[in-house]
């Protein structure tokens, strides 16, 4: 069963990425709009001292925007440092001219920057190939969400074109739905969350 989930997420990934690269560039850029509109507008951004966010690479929801505005209101960031074997702190930085390519090219704060412990953080905005209604996502494999999440109290959000939302998508034990999916056009809280 294992083993079938993970050809399955395999192939989602691929097929997902795909979906990815025939976007209007329009549709990406209107779309990113939305969403940084709902994220600075949501209460628990407004309420958390301290976020960890991931840096948005080719076409995903952006997120450099949300970092600055959430620097410009005195906000503490934190980006991921990713080590081998799905291993991740939370790492701070004063501006995101700090960041530099990383793990899988990924651009994260210096070996330098102060870590955070998880516990401290308020929000965490979640990275995803693509959410479902649940609040599950297709990731990149990695892991290193679903093990950092574990046990945390943060308020976590995904990030999720409304064109790339998926009815159900395949989960395993160890996955770890997100509390809030911000499209550009809604703000709401998965079902798996509701029960």
């Amino acid at each position: 069963m294992h083993i079938m989930v993970n050809e399955l997420k395999a192939q989602l990934r691929k097929s997902i990425s795909a979906e990815i690269s025939c976007l209007p560039d329009d549709y990406v850029s209107a779309s990113d709009n939305g969403i940084f509109m709902r994220v600075v507008s949501l209460a628990e951004f407004a309420a958390a001292r301290n976020i960890l966010i991931y840096c948005s690479v080719k076409r995903e929801p952006a997120t450099h925007e949300i970092a600055e505005k959430a620097l410009s209101m005195g906000k503490t960031i934190a980006y991921p440092f990713c080590f081998r074997g799905g291993i991740m702190q939370a790492r701070v930085v004063k501006s995101i001219t700090e960041l530099r390519p990383a793990v899988l090219g990924i651009p994260a704060p210096p070996d330098t920057a102060p870590i955070m412990a998880p516990e401290e953080l308020g929000l965490i905005i979640v990275p995803a190939l693509a959410y479902d209604n649940n609040g599950f996502r297709i990731g990149y494999g990695g892991g290193y969400y679903d093990r950092f999440l574990r046990g945390i109290p943060a308020f976590t959000v995904g990030l999720a074109r409304e064109r790339l939302m998926k009815d159900n998508l395949p989960t395993q034990p160890h996955d770890i739905p997100v509390k809030c999916i911000i499209t550009e056009d809604r703000v709401f809280m998965p079902k798996a969350i509701a029960m």
